[in-house]
């Protein structure tokens, strides 16, 4: 535990590659919802725009 608290605050190369890591989980996180949102909201007869 002391390795990555050093690893993520004992530097900033650390800790900038810990946000890039954090971020980007985010953002899949984000968009693999509002993928699944969007699908479980579609219409399964594709009239939508009628």
């Amino acid at each position: 535990m002391a390795f990555w608290l050093d690893l993520m605050f004992g530097s900033d190369v650390g800790f900038m590659s810990m946000m890039v890591i954090i971020a980007t989980t985010l953002l899949i996180s984000f968009y693999a919802g509002y993928f699944i949102y969007k699908v479980m909201k579609s219409d399964p007869n594709g009239e939508a725009g009628k």
